[in-house]
């Protein structure tokens, strides 16, 4: 199966069958039949209202923890499905999103938006060496890298940007 199709019946009840297809797949939102990634950004927005009134040691810590589970919940989905880096698994843009985000924990609601913006960017557009990481790393913790990657470079244009316009 082409990691570009929807899920079937089977594939589907694989994935939720377990707490960690339920994680991997973002709590459901990467089941959408069409822009999963988006929608699993857009999903992960909800805890980061959160994760936003942790100091930064604790947010570092939850992202840590978040990337060593998401690599274990990502290979187990992949496994389940027979895929490793279907489009429904999105916990990778979770942490993703949460590190683009860094910049903008005591930003206004726009730099929130561009963070969102700029992650699903690097995220979509995969330029070196997230394009590299995300074909030749495989199982959990291929499918967690290139999103972190994608998440520092958002972060990073995100912090000059807020600098620039300070």
């Amino acid at each position: 199966m082409s990691a570009k199709k929807i899920l079937t019946v089977e594939q589907r009840r694989a994935l939720l069958a377990t707490p960690a297809g339920w994680l991997a797949c973002g709590f459901g939102s990467g089941l959408t039949p069409v822009a999963q990634g988006t929608f699993g950004s857009l999903a992960a927005l909800l805890p980061w209202l959160w994760l936003r009134e942790l100091s930064l040691p604790w947010y570092g810590v939850v992202l840590v923890l978040g990337f060593v589970i998401g690599v274990w919940a990502c290979n187990v989905a992949g496994r389940a499905i027979g895929v490793d880096d279907h489009r429904s698994i999105v916990w990778d843009e979770f942490i993703g999103q949460w590190i683009a985000l860094i910049p903008a924990l005591l930003a206004p609601w726009w730099i929130v938006v561009a963070g969102f913006a700029l992650f699903r960017l690097f995220d979509v557009w995969k330029p070196w060496p997230i394009r590299w990481l995300d074909r030749h790393l495989k199982g959990g913790l291929g499918v967690m890298v290139d999103d972190v990657v994608a998440g520092i470079f958002a972060a990073i244009v995100l912090g000059v940007l807020m600098r620039l316009l300070a």
